[in-house]
């Protein structure tokens, strides 16, 4: 291993994630035989490198072969969710349906959080980054909204530390915002659509842009329909 690979893989198992435009991050992102060596050496330890281009950071996970060995060690599946009970993942999902799906959308027209909705020169624009097109979403419309569902306001407070602590998310002021690991750890291409057309179908009436308060139907179970979705969530390093 050269010192290069032996630094950044490293760093990444030292400091969790590191910046898309960090120096040995942008080389292995744009040299194929350095990233065909570090995912070469992250392989034979069971572990891969994540990225994404709509993604601030880049982060480690284990590998989807060995995953069983892991987390089925014991007589009961431990599963992959960063020991969030059922509420902590419903919240967790709840927040990137909410925060990253609208932002991926701005990213893909290419605009950023303060454009103008309809400026025609948008999709000549560079891709934004994440933090340049991600808004975020208010702490007391999270509450109003999703509350009764999610524990009320003693337990999700509770899980908002947590999901902070493990850096899916940052709070800044009344406002939650997207964290380094949002963007990285949820598997996009499965639940998009679950949670489009499913128990957050109501989100999604509305503008890309604009926050709204959303009331989910009385007898629907989001936890219930998270819980289907929880296999696909991206298993982290265990801390």
């Amino acid at each position: 291993m050269n010192d290069d690979s032996q630094i950044l893989i490293a760093r990444l198992l030292t400091h969790q994630t590191l910046r898309r435009d960090d120096k040995l991050v942008k080389r292995v992102l744009s040299d194929e035989l350095f990233r065909a060596e570090i995912d070469a050496r992250l392989l034979a330890c069971g572990l891969k490198l994540l990225d994404n281009v709509y993604a601030d950071h880049v982060t480690l996970a284990l590998t989807r072969v060995i995953e069983p060995k892991i987390f089925g060690a014991r007589d009961v599946w431990q599963n992959n969710n960063f020991g969030l009970a059922r509420d902590g993942v419903a919240l967790l999902v709840v927040l990137w349906a909410q925060i990253i799906l609208p932002k991926r959308e701005r990213q893909e027209t290419h605009q950023h959080a303060d454009d103008d909705q309809n400026d025609m020169f948008g999709t000549d624009k560079p891709l934004p980054r994440a933090e340049d097109a991600s808004i975020g979403i208010a702490y007391k419309a999270l509450l109003a909204d999703f509350g009764d569902k999610l524990g009320k306001k003693t337990r999700m407070d509770m899980n908002l530390g947590t999901l902070a602590k493990l850096g899916f998310i940052e709070r800044r002021g009344d406002f939650i915002v997207e964290g380094p690991l949002l963007d990285l750890m949820m598997d996009t291409d499965v639940l998009k659509e679950r949670i489009i057309n499913g128990a957050l179908a109501d989100v999604f009436k509305r503008a890309p842009s604009r926050l709204v308060a959303v009331e989910l139907d009385a007898d629907a179970d989001l936890s219930a329909d998270i819980a289907d979705t929880g296999d696909d969530v991206s298993p982290d390093l265990p801390h």
